[in-house]
């Protein structure tokens, strides 16, 4: 919950593969707890390896109809990737989302994005960090600080997702900001 609160459309998402599956997979503890790979969570709940491929797909499929319409910008989100876009950087979105539903949120804000790049998780989104140049890195779980050390960016973090500013620290957080409403601030002192 960077730049996106989706935990809305998440729950239903995630109730609704439930109800098809028959699975108990839980959408509020999901919701609540969002960040790693799916794939990951999912083994989380038990559900049998050999139905998780399957599992994948059918949320993959819903995620646009059910999350994207159901979330909500950050505050702050659009303002922050302004002020990165104003000093002449480039914006650049490393999630561990399945990149054609990460694009598709980037596109229903219209925000200035420059590169989307899905299905990277804490150490694995620092090589695509490093592949783009990437200087500072924002992110709301550790496993974004991961990333962020991984490329030898500056670990910024903002407790609005499921980890508290203590355990962001406690990865390795460079700076722990409130919220992204704090954000262009920091980046126009840095």
């Amino acid at each position: 919950m960077t730049l996106i609160d989706p935990r809305p459309g998440m729950l239903a998402a995630m109730n609704q593969l439930a109800e098809e599956s028959g699975l108990a997979l839980d959408g509020a503890h999901f919701a609540a707890n969002l960040g790693p790979p799916l794939d990951v969570v999912l083994r989380g709940f038990e559900a049998p390896e050999e139905r998780i491929p399957g599992l994948m797909a059918r949320f993959r499929a819903v995620y646009p109809d059910v999350v994207v319409p159901n979330t909500l910008a950050m505050p702050g989100a659009l303002e922050s990737l302004q002020a990165a876009r104003s000093r002449g950087a480039r914006t650049l979105v490393v999630t561990g989302k399945f990149e054609p539903n990460a694009k598709l949120h980037v596109e229903a804000f219209g925000w200035p994005v420059d590169v989307v790049a899905g299905g990277h998780w804490a150490e694995a989104k620092g090589v695509v960090l490093r592949e783009h140049g990437a200087r500072v890195y924002v992110g709301d779980h550790e496993g974004d600080v991961l990333g962020a050390k991984a490329a030898g960016a500056i670990a910024v973090a903002v407790p609005t997702g499921p980890c508290d500013a203590d355990s962001l620290r406690a990865a390795g957080a460079d700076v722990v900001l409130a919220d992204l409403t704090e954000f262009p601030d920091w980046l126009a002192s840095l």
